[in-house]
């Protein structure tokens, strides 16, 4: 109870009794674990229900060996709001799995490290 309560003297302070509110806390403290349990299987519902409507929309990229591809510009690469925001073209020269591949230039130099699916796209001529 809250001071206020004690000092307007309330129903709820009036009807007040020590034994029962320790024994109601007793039986609060025995549900707490299945509360708990509740809880964490709602939060488990929701987490796959928001994966499933995300896979449903996503469009996996694959690409071949000779695709030819933009890479997304790093943040050093923009000069100001306009300038574009893809780089390349690139050709794909390996795909060594998991949405990773390893580019070259069209001239044939390679690209270091290498580069997830979601940051490239494909290059239309």
């Amino acid at each position: 109870m809250i001071p206020v309560e004690i000092q307007e003297n309330s129903p709820r302070f009036q009807n007040f009794m020590v034994k029962d509110s320790n024994e109601e806390r007793k039986v609060n403290l025995d549900l707490l674990d299945e509360a708990r349990e509740e809880a964490r299987i709602k939060v488990e519902a929701l987490k796959r229900r928001v994966e499933y409507k995300y896979s449903s929309k996503l469009r996996p990229r694959q690409f071949q060996v000779a695709d030819l591809v933009m890479q997304n510009a790093h943040s050093y690469q923009l000069e100001n709001k306009l300038s574009p925001k893809w780089t390349g073209p690139f050709r794909v020269t390996k795909a060594p799995g998991n949405g990773a591949y390893r580019l070259e230039t069209l001239e044939g130099g390679a690209i270091p490290r290498t580069w997830n699916a979601t940051n490239l796209n494909f290059y239309f001529s």
